[in-house]
């Protein structure tokens, strides 16, 4: 980290692993606002083209916060998968496509995007995790989001039904996870 990112990057990391370490045995309302509030603090948003040079990469954890910068992909990545280490089943955890309308409330105007929406329970109204709003919104309340799939660690969804396929079907998920393993971080 230090030889890539130099030290503000093992700086964020020390950060990352002590926000881990503090919310450990917290209620998950408390873990879900803690997390949320690091990513959204800790990693600017920029797209993939200026931070990778690519026009669309999902960045691991690490890779996020040794660029303190990302897209929305890379800062959901951050929170599940920071979630996931405190402890919260995947089942509850989805990785979010969304069209977000942009311009306000009677604007058509709309742009790809992409959330974490924690489930309480399997058939609960998700609350929303996102790189644009700091608060937390049940989905119900999040009228400016369309969803159009969904997927995490057990497979893909589709938002009218259950699981479809399986998360390997996404090539980017699968160069992710590959990576994050080259890092020493398993999933």
């Amino acid at each position: 980290m230090l030889s890539r990112y130099g030290p503000q990057g093992v700086r964020m990391l020390i950060d990352w692993l002590n926000v881990l370490q503090e919310q450990m045995g917290r209620s998950q309302e408390q873990q879900l606002e803690k997390i949320n509030a690091f990513w959204n603090q800790a990693v600017l948003n920029a797209d993939d083209l200026t931070v990778w040079g690519e026009t669309d990469y999902w960045a691991t954890p690490l890779e996020s916060l040794g660029k303190r910068a990302g897209d929305c992909e890379d800062f959901v990545i951050g929170k599940y998968f920071s979630l996931v280490r405190l402890g919260v089943p995947v089942e509850r955890l989805r990785l979010i496509y969304v069209r977000a309308r942009t311009g306000g409330a009677g604007s058509s105007q709309s742009i790809a995007h992409m959330v974490l929406g924690y489930y309480a329970t399997q058939d609960a109204d998700p609350l929303v995790l996102d790189s644009l709003l700091g608060d937390i919104l049940p989905a119900s309340q999040r009228s400016d989001l369309t969803p159009v799939f969904s997927f995490n660690g057990q497979g893909i969804y589709i938002t009218t039904g259950g699981l479809t396929a399986p998360a390997e079907r996404i090539g980017r998920w699968r160069g992710l996870l590959a990576r994050m393993q080259q890092e020493g971080f398993t999933p």
